[in-house]
């Protein structure tokens, strides 16, 4: 019996270790892969000026809010968003490994902040956002909502 329990420890021991080294080996590979492809966006969106082309949110067409900005994402991790007015609004940047573990198949963040009231349009961009594709002049986005579970499409353009 206790040859059996001692089996049976050193069984449970085994597999700790071996999922633990495992998951830790999955993890630096899996970081590795995409560091190129996150330096290679944060290069993309760097350079020039960018303008919001689409804005879904939960079905509701609200591009018409952006209207007017133009979004320049600098190196340090700042956003400006300037209207055509003059005005700005400062937030930041920044990607990252993706942290969650929704439908998407992106494993990299594009995470935006604007510290602003929950009533201003900039609130909306607030988020997570999954990359659904990226080139020199475009990037699109997707977050699905977790309240809900609407569907949100965020789409920016090289000026």
């Amino acid at each position: 019996m206790k040859s059996e329990i001692f089996k049976a420890l050193m069984l449970m021991l085994s597999l700790t270790l071996l999922s633990t080294t495992c998951s830790h080996d999955d993890d630096d590979v899996f970081q590795n892969n995409n560091s190129d492809q996150i330096q290679q966006i944060e290069d993309q969106v760097e350079a020039g000026t960018w303008r919001i082309t689409s804005f879904i949110d939960s079905g509701q067409d609200e591009t018409h809010d952006f209207t007017g900005y133009g979004f320049l994402f600098r190196s340090n991790g700042e956003l400006i968003a300037t209207h055509s007015s003059g005005s700005s609004l400062t937030g930041s940047w920044f990607i990252s490994n993706s942290n969650s573990n929704d439908d998407s198949n992106s494993d990299i963040d594009f995470n935006i902040f604007f510290n602003v009231s929950d009533s201003s349009n900039f609130e909306d961009l607030n988020d997570d956002w999954d990359i659904v594709s990226h080139s020199d002049n475009m990037i699109k986005l997707r977050d699905v909502s977790g309240g809900n579970g609407g569907v949100d499409t965020l789409t920016f353009e090289r000026n």
